[in-house]
């Protein structure tokens, strides 16, 4: 029951917001749409979800074309950022509703109403309303409407953002449960990549409605195609700084002339080349040519935030941060950690 795009596209008059989309999404797989707000994401899931006509291309679900059948003739329950709960109904009220108005016998619909709620320990909650419920328990709530539909596919339209940071986390558990539980094949929507990493079999990564590179999230982390993937993926993001290009080697003006090996296709020696180095692979000593702003405390890590001489700011993760102090200078090396090199015209990754 797999999801398959081929060169979708999405237009609003004149306007192109989807530039022919292309995408296998396997079934039982957690797929994660990612990127910047305005990037297509949620175009795109409503797209799948039928909410928004395709303008061209072709949209399959488990092996049929659905590209222009009303939402209800798809085979997907849609979960939303907003609840949608209906107030003066109970729990178990609000989760059969939908089955109810398709004229599904009653006890059919307490059998799936009572599976949903225990997959989602909602069995305490279901004669309450929404109003006596926190935000982490709506969630769920909408979700276990989704879950007795039974659904070919979820869709998840950025569904946690309206929850604080613990709620957020405990969340992103329960779905990753969710999902290894039932084995459904999800699609979820975020501007979060925290959440993506954390979620996904599959990240797509967007950008204004292409998509930038598509892989489980170690693949990407480790192997970005260009510098956007480099730069959204990781966090704190990567580091990226101005080179020159050499023998085996690129040279970081800013850095003191740091020359780092590079074991890729470098251009013609003096060309400029972008290096990326991510904030987990600098090492960070006392005294150099870096100016010490800030450093973020947070217990078993410290975050070192440094400029040098030409003003570009830096990212440095410290293990051991008590060593090093605001308002000092402090130098940096990559020691026997990777760097990453792009080209400044296309930001293509060079290999």
């Amino acid at each position: 029951m797999g999801v398959i795009l081929r060169d979708v596209i999405k237009k609003y008059g004149e306007t192109q917001v989807i530039h022919g989309v292309d995408l296998d999404i396997e079934e039982g797989e957690f797929a994660v749409f990612v990127g910047p707000s305005g990037c297509g994401k949620s175009t795109l899931l409503r797209m799948i979800a039928g909410l928004e006509e395709t303008t061209g291309g072709q949209i399959k679900i488990d092996a049929e074309d659905v590209t222009h059948r009303d939402p209800s003739e798809r085979g997907v329950a849609m979960v939303f950022q907003t609840y949608a709960l209906y107030p003066h109904m109970t729990v178990r009220e609000n989760m059969g509703f939908g089955l109810k108005m398709n004229g599904m016998p009653k006890a059919e619909i307490d059998q799936k109403v009572g599976q949903a709620s225990a997959i989602l320990k909602l069995d305490e909650y279901l004669d309450r309303k929404p109003k006596a419920l926190s935000g982490g328990q709506r969630q769920r709530v909408a979700i276990g409407r989704a879950i007795v539909r039974g659904p070919k596919v979820f869709l998840f339209d950025e569904p946690l953002s309206n929850l604080d940071a613990e709620l957020r986390v405990e969340m992103r558990v329960e779905i990753s449960r969710l999902h290894n539980e039932i084995g459904a094949t999800m699609i979820y929507v975020t501007h979060d990549q925290v959440e993506a990493m954390t979620l996904a079999d599959k990240i797509v990564v967007l950008r204004a409605g292409n998509i930038e590179q598509v892989g489980a999230p170690l693949d990407l982390y480790d192997d970005p195609d260009n510098q956007f993937v480099a730069g959204f993926i990781g966090s704190p993001a990567m580091n990226f700084l101005d080179g020159i290009a050499g023998e085996g080697q690129v040279t970081v003006p800013e850095l003191g002339d740091l020359a780092i090996p590079a074991p890729v296709a470098l251009p013609a020696p003096g060309s400029k080349v972008i290096v990326g180095m991510r904030p987990e692979h600098l090492n960070v000593t006392p005294d150099g040519p870096l100016h010490i702003d800030l450093i973020e405390h947070l217990g078993g890590v410290s975050f070192v935030y440094l400029n040098t001489q030409g003003g570009t700011r830096l990212i440095a993760e410290a293990k051991e941060g008590r060593s090093i102090h605001e308002g000092s200078t402090g130098s940096i090396s990559l020691g026997d950690n990777p760097a990453y090199f792009f080209d400044p015209q296309t930001k293509s990754r060079l290999r």
